[in-house]
């Protein structure tokens, strides 16, 4: 099977709280992690998975087919309708005792289409497990054996994780049982490529294929993650692992235990990262928040009052330091919630207050057809930009009442601007100036300093977003 550069490796953890190491110790040398095994390693278990594959079935082919020499020479030589076979496929993985009543956690890559799921405990003995409930948005899993009486793990603060602090990993490397392995923390927060609800754990910790669904300890003993990922071209550990934090997970565990599902909230807002020239240009003094590039019609945050261009500072009390913090606070609130949302909008801040709606299934936006440029081609801005006026039938299209088409960049011009785009509208110290034609968009470039920050609000396709830039950029600039 082929190995993606991601690969998937989960972990799930247990613990039980002990001493920390003390100053004296750590100046001697490196942790001891004797006692965190001892008192740790039974509440780790292994889960062997069994999935079953359905083997496609041979074409009934005579030996004057040309295709019967084709099947023969690899080995397969098709003798008439056999049925098709059933194989079964094993797969291993970790994971962790919530309860002493038998409530295990794991990732849900590791049980994903699973016939059969064994929990093998420290003590060797085997148990077979129910799937009580997946998400794979986060990849967790809960699972339940029949038994009483078991270790368990003490789950731990994440947020008081700093980085550069020692972690320990147990768990079923290449199947090898109740392995332990150490590193640091290498940083926190991370967003990784289509997982932008988890602010994962990074760390140097050996994880390995087998690792999935493992703890991750702090040297307390607690649990603050679940091995789940690994950077790697090979398949194997490269130095760079990444852990789902333990509350992330317990939230998740909570919905799965009391309903079955999980429900995330959504306030139906599209938005990006705030740069420093976006910052700049709407006269925000720091590079924070996460900038409103459209607001669903009829959506929770149009009914609160937020606008397009909007950047949102806080949301329920919390501080939103990047784009990617705001769907994390927003997806674990209950839908159905009303909360204090902060924005920042023509320079000041403004307070509205959303009722939380519930996340859906994505649908795929449906493509719109942009315009044709005009047969007159102007010549490039100031900013290598050549722009031209919409019809009123690309307007009628697109339903926007005012814009300017992109109709080419001279040399490029830095920022995500193409050709096809539409300008909607320029923003400048605070300022947003509706785009009614290339004459005043190109006018109003022209009067800038160099260097002056100024941000672009485009559609492109369904897409509406912003884009800053500086002037003097493009090839046609200064």
């Amino acid at each position: 099977m082929k190995l993606s550069i991601w690969t998937l490796i989960g972990a799930l953890a247990g613990a039980v709280s002990f001493a920390p190491a003390t100053a004296a110790q750590s100046s001697r040398g490196l942790p001891d992690f004797t006692e965190l095994y001892e008192q740790q390693g039974p509440a780790v278990v292994s889960v062997d998975v069994t999935q079953t594959v359905r083997r496609s079935q041979l074409p009934d082919l005579s030996e004057d087919d040309p295709f019967y020499e084709f099947f023969r020479r690899f080995g397969q030589v098709p003798r008439g309708r056999e049925r098709p076979r059933d194989l079964e496929q094993q797969s291993v993985g970790s994971g962790f005792i919530l309860s002493s009543d038998g409530y295990i956690l794991t990732n849900s890559h590791v049980v994903d289409d699973a016939s059969e799921v064994m929990v093998k405990l420290s003590d060797k003995r085997e148990f077979r497990a129910k799937v009580i409930g997946v998400d794979k948005r986060t990849d967790v899993a809960v699972l339940k054996i029949e038994a009483t009486g078991l270790p368990k793990v003490t789950i731990g603060d994440p947020e008081r994780l700093k980085v550069g602090e020692w972690v320990a990993a147990i768990g079923k490397p290449f199947g090898l049982e109740n392995t332990i392995t150490a590193g640091i923390v290498s940083a926190k927060g991370r967003e990784l490529p289509n997982e932008n609800l988890v602010p994962f754990i990074q760390t140097d910790v050996p994880i390995n294929p087998g690792n999935s669904g493992g703890p991750l300890f702090n040297m307390r003993g607690e649990v603050i993650g679940i091995n789940s990922l690994i950077y790697s071209r090979t398949g194997g550990y490269m130095g760079l692992a990444f852990a789902i934090p333990i509350d992330v997970a317990m939230n998740v565990v909570k919905q799965l235990q009391d309903k079955g599902r999980v429900t995330r909230g959504r306030i139906g807002v599209q938005i990006q990262e705030v740069s420093k020239e976006t910052a700049d240009a709407f006269g925000l003094a720091k590079t924070a928040g996460a900038l409103v590039n459209s607001v669903e019609k009829g959506g929770p945050a149009e009914k609160a009052g937020v606008e397009s261009g909007d950047i949102v500072l806080k949301a329920d009390g919390r501080t939103v330091n990047s784009s990617s913090e705001l769907p994390r606070i927003i997806t674990q609130i209950k839908p159905g919630t009303r909360i204090p949302v902060q924005v920042w909008r023509k320079g000041a801040t403004k307070e509205v207050t959303i009722t939380v709606a519930e996340l859906k299934d994505e649908e795929t936006q449906r493509p719109v057809r942009k315009g044709a440029p005009s047969k007159e081609k102007a010549k490039p801005n100031r900013m290598g930009m050549v722009l031209s006026d919409l019809t009123e039938d690309q307007k009628k299209e697109l339903e926007i009442k005012n814009g300017v088409l992109v109709e080419d960049i001279s040399g490029g011009v830095r920022g995500n601007i193409q050709p096809g785009d539409v300008i909607l509208a320029v923003i400048n110290k605070g300022a947003a100036i509706d785009a009614k034609n290339a004459e005043q968009i190109n006018t109003l470039i022209a009067k800038l300093d160099k260097g002056a920050a100024v941000t672009f609000l485009l559609r492109r396709g369904d897409a509406q977003f912003y884009s800053s830039v500086k002037v003097g950029n493009g090839a046609g600039g200064e």
